[in-house]
């Protein structure tokens, strides 16, 4: 049964915009952590020369992500996949993007770690990592609001947060990636695009 999420619907046309600008012209997008799959199909839909393969670990997902699938009816929208970044190797043969939208912050560190080194493993050299979400910046919230919103993570689990642009750039080195562009977005969000170096 699919589902929907009010923030998805809020957030999926100023994604979309930095998506027509930063995702390659055709090629596969592996979504990580596609959630409702209301942004695969949303993505596909306006961006049809790329192929989308979302993706999930929650069996629940899942089923919602299929609804999404099996409604839009789009060749270049796939069925999900069943996929942990924590676990190796991930169910994909290639990819010419990777996108993650609002994991990073509910998830334990070790996730950023494993979706950087995950992902250095399937892109070539020059293809874009995209995450999106709340960031810190030099240890700093951007806003209240964040501020907040990291205090109620960490008290629902201590291993979850708002993430540190610059931890994340570090771990980018680490991985073989480097921060090419930084979009700020609504509701004091971000979409930064990490680069594959060669």
């Amino acid at each position: 049964m699919k589902r929907i999420a009010p923030a998805a619907e809020r957030n999926r046309q100023p994604i979309l915009e930095v998506l027509a600008q930063v995702l390659p012209d055709t090629g596969t997008v592996l979504e990580i952590a596609s959630g409702t799959g209301m942004h695969a199909a949303y993505f596909a839909e306006y961006l049809p020369r790329l192929r989308w393969q979302p993706s999930d670990p929650s069996p629940e997902a899942i089923e919602s992500i299929t609804g999404w699938v099996s409604e839009a009816k789009r060749d270049n929208l796939y069925a999900p996949l069943s996929l942990d970044v924590r676990s190796r190797p991930w169910p994909v043969s290639g990819a010419e993007a990777v996108l993650c939208i609002n994991m990073l912050h509910i998830a334990p560190w070790e996730a950023a770690v494993a979706l950087f080194e995950g992902s250095s493993n399937l892109l070539g050299s020059g293809t874009p990592l995209v995450t999106y979400g709340p960031y810190r910046m030099h240890g700093k919230h951007t806003a209240p609001s964040n501020e907040a919103f990291d205090l109620s993570l960490r008290s629902r689990n201590p291993s979850w947060g708002v993430r540190d642009l610059e931890e994340l750039s570090d771990l980018a080195r680490q991985t073989g990636f480097r921060l090419d562009k930084r979009f700020e977005m609504p509701a004091n969000n971000m979409t930064l695009v990490w680069l594959r170096e060669a």
